[in-house]
């Protein structure tokens, strides 16, 4: 592995909707998502990659050894948060790639002998800024989402998936490689691993996670001629449910529970109009799922004591449940053995945040790996992790899918 390319093809790939915060705003199926795309489909096929697109966007680089024989994935997500980090879903693609073109030459060189394929991917939509859900190609390739719900789902703008991708042109018709396992490196978007100093982090589990969609009906009127008593604000109950979420995560112990409202849309949205109309996007998320299901519970009582005392109604237009699930001990025994034989420290951990793997845990063997963020910043322009961090990831990567392709990893 040449080191340096690593950190010019980062530097390269950061570049690819640069904010001038230092961050990147790549949002799924925008242009600077395609452009984005587009370098790495290049970067792929010059290295001596098959490129594929499937039907949701998912773009594969793969390299097949042995004929009919599944596919080690590695790979993560380019399309990131408004104004979002140049490190998040990004490094674990550019991991991806450089750890399979070292795979491959070992294999041309004739020092590792393939049981199975390699394809490096970029799942479609990870972060779920401009359509909803997030995880979405990932998820989707897993089976846990129609094509054709994926294609049809429509941004705040109205503009579906298949309009978007059609736009960019990364509306692909390939056919996704099949997966034998799944392998994924991406920055630990907390701040464990620095504080205890450890080179990487081994995931062990996933944390639950409860996502709701809320629309809050109100009726429209005047500010200014309509009298306290008429007045059915959406915005006053979508408020009250805002801080709502943050009083319930205080009856749980400190740290049990996490929650937030990241996004709310008004409608009609005018300085001197009563809304008539809120919808917002609520998540809660814990490493117990009973936890998650009190505090949906009291979510569900206490929105429609809301509803009630504030004169308007409240809506869970959408609910979904994401289970917590182990990622298989055997995995992480493996990468485990692969850091430290390179002289790299490990620390066992959670993942809190949700990532490609997740869904892929459902479906194959899978293995999570972290680096350190400095200081814990994600979805943030601040975003940084360190470049002897990044290289020793992509060297733990290479290792790992090394064994991989041999097959020393049990996979379905």
């Amino acid at each position: 592995m040449n080191q340096q390319d690593v950190l010019e093809d980062f530097t390269v790939l950061s570049s690819l909707g640069a904010t001038p915060g230092g961050g990147v705003d790549r949002q799924a199926a925008t242009e600077t998502d395609g452009q984005a795309r587009r370098w790495l489909v290049e970067w792929l096929t010059d290295n001596g990659f098959a490129v594929t697109v499937d039907r949701v966007g998912n773009i594969f680089g793969t390299v097949e050894w042995v004929p009919g024989a599944p596919f080690v994935l590695m790979g993560s997500h380019l399309d990131s948060q408004p104004t979002a980090g140049r490190f998040d879903g990004a490094y674990g693609v550019l991991a991806a790639a450089h750890a399979a073109r070292r795979i491959v030459a070992d294999v041309a060189a004739g020092a590792l002998t393939p049981r199975l394929n390699i394809a490096v991917v970029d799942w479609f939509n990870e972060e779920g800024s401009r359509f909803t859900p997030s995880i979405m190609g990932s998820t989707a390739y897993c089976g846990g989402m129609a094509v054709d719900d994926v294609l049809a789902t429509r941004d705040l703008d109205g503009t579906s998936v298949e309009e978007a991708l059609r736009s960019i042109g990364f509306l692909g018709d390939g056919t996704a490689p099949q997966a034998a396992c799944y392998a994924e490196i991406h920055i630990e978007q907390g701040r464990v691993l620095e504080r205890l100093g450890a080179d990487i982090g081994l995931v062990e589990s996933n944390w639950a996670a409860r996502k709701y969609e809320i629309v809050v009906h109100g009726t429209q009127s005047h500010t200014g001629a309509t009298v306290m008593a008429d007045r059915h604000d959406a915005l006053v109950g979508a408020s009250r449910i805002v801080c709502l979420a943050r009083d319930v995560v205080d009856e749980f112990p400190e740290g049990a529970l996490l929650t937030a409202v990241g996004r709310m849309t008004v409608h009609p949205n005018s300085p001197v109009v009563v809304p008539s109309e809120v919808r917002l996007s609520l998540d809660v998320r814990s490493a117990d799922a009973d936890l998650v299901e009190q505090a949906h519970a009291l979510l569900l009582e206490r929105m429609a004591g809301i509803g009630a005392r504030t004169g308007v109604e409240v809506e869970v237009a959408r609910s979904s449940l994401r289970h917590a699930r182990p990622f298989r001990a055997a995995g992480v025994d493996l990468a485990e053995t692969v850091a430290e034989d390179g002289g790299a420290t490990t620390h066992r951990m959670q993942t809190m945040a949700g990532h490609d793997a997740i869904p892929l845990n459902t479906l194959v063997p899978t293995v999570l790996l972290f680096v350190p963020s400095v200081e814990g910043v994600s979805h943030n322009e601040r975003e940084l992790t360190h470049d002897d961090d990044l290289l020793r990831g992509v060297d733990v990567l290479s290792r790992l899918g090394a064994r991989l392709v041999e097959g020393a990893l049990p996979c379905a």
